[in-house]
């Protein structure tokens, strides 16, 4: 209990709930979640005392986000061990529930690989070395995104000297994807805080709307000066010189420098290429994935059709209208395509900014040295980094 308040504390204060908790209830430990499909409409939290019930939420992006996937893994893990279940098989279910988000499976094998270790002292050692490599993991984050703001604030000092940024955001990279304040939305709230934010841009970011409904959410508990704009009509932005940078978070970064990210960051970055405008992708060196070698081999998620064939919000609209309910939008029958993101390459990436320093021109030498210097080691289980 003591870790709850500790990382409340340490998170944004945007948030009134914390993104994700351990919580010790007298009929057994449990995961709280701040339920994401509810938000903006309601600030609900969502109780999860089995694996299961864990990899619904993240699969239905009640909890989502990179860094807040990996956090979620390995408490997955050790909520399995202390409640006692398999946790092998919870380990399985966890790392497969969103294939393209790199810390996800990162979180689940730091987790797993602290459980395995104590073999030697049973059960009840097993469960505990889980659930004190969760909370190293929770508390790795909160300080890599302080770390990240700090980076980022700077780099955009060099880049836009002067101040009055105009920033453009793509999803939602904050205090709901992170322990901490978050990855890219991280970035803007530095900016903000030293008077340097003039604009927060804000795609609502289809089909899901994250940038509408949770960027939007961050930006007006902050104070931050923000707009909400269709995806489309950010080449208007550009076009009329509105746009000094770009700012995004990654779910995957493969070894070439590639940045798997929502889909629509890509069409940003050729849009900020064009118009000679800095593209910033912000992440921890755990969303960097060495072992995959460029973007090409990144797998990448596909949502179900109905989320573009049907207008939907994920919450109820009100007394008797069941959360998720659409509006039929295409001719019933209508293919869709969706992908849950696209990949970026690295040549039209300005620079990744990392808890570690910042990567700039994006290189595969420069990307492996900052991630070689970061507090994780080199050393590799599957595709995420192990810590020290």
């Amino acid at each position: 209990m003591g870790d709850q308040y500790e990382v409340s504390e340490a998170g944004a204060s945007a948030l009134t709930i914390p993104s994700l908790r351990w919580e010790e209830l007298p009929e057994g430990p449990v995961v709280v979640l701040l339920d994401q499909t509810r938000l903006p409409a309601e600030e609900v939290e969502r109780v999860c005392t089995d694996v299961p019930a864990l990899v619904e939420a993240i699969r239905t992006l009640a909890v989502r986000g990179a860094p807040l996937l990996g956090i979620a893994g390995a408490y997955g893990v050790a909520l399995a061990a202390v409640r006692g279940f398999d946790v092998e098989e919870a380990v399985e279910a966890l790392a497969q529930a969103r294939p393209t988000a790199v810390n996800l499976g990162y979180g689940v094998r730091r987790a797993a690989a602290a459980y395995r270790a104590a073999a030697a002292g049973g059960a009840d050692a097993q469960a505990a070395a889980a659930l004190a490599e969760a909370r190293a993991v929770h508390a790795e984050d909160i300080e890599a995104s302080a770390r990240m703001a700090e980076h980022g604030l700077a780099l955009l000092g060099e880049l836009l000297p002067g101040g009055g940024h105009r920033i453009l955001t793509h999803c939602n990279a904050g205090a709901l994807v992170s322990g901490g304040e978050g990855t890219a939305l991280a970035v803007a709230l530095a900016a903000h805080r030293a008077g340097e934010l003039r604009r927060l841009w804000v795609d609502e970011t289809r089909p899901l709307l994250q940038g509408a409904r949770l960027t939007a959410y961050e930006a007006a508990r902050t104070g931050m000066a923000y707009t909400v704009l269709p995806d489309g009509a950010a080449g208007s932005l550009f076009a009329g010189g509105e746009v000094d940078a770009v700012l995004i978070g990654a779910d995957r970064i493969a070894a070439d420098g590639s940045v798997a990210n929502k889909i629509g960051s890509y069409p940003l970055a050729v849009l900020a290429r064009y118009h000679h405008v800095p593209f910033v992708v912000v992440a921890p060196t755990s969303t960097v994935d060495l072992e995959t070698e460029e973007g090409a081999d990144i797998e990448v998620e596909q949502r179900p059709g109905q989320e573009v064939t049907e207008f939907s919000l994920p919450y109820a609209q009100g007394p008797g209208v069941e959360a998720g309910a659409g509006i039929q939008v295409a001719p019933l029958g209508a293919q869709a395509y969706n992908p849950a993101f696209d990949v970026t390459p690295a040549d039209l990436v300005t620079a990744i900014v990392t808890e570690a320093g910042v990567v700039s021109p994006v290189t595969r030498n420069g990307l492996a040295e900052v991630c070689s210097t970061s507090r994780w080691s080199k050393s590799r289980s599957g595709n995420g980094m192990m810590a020290e």
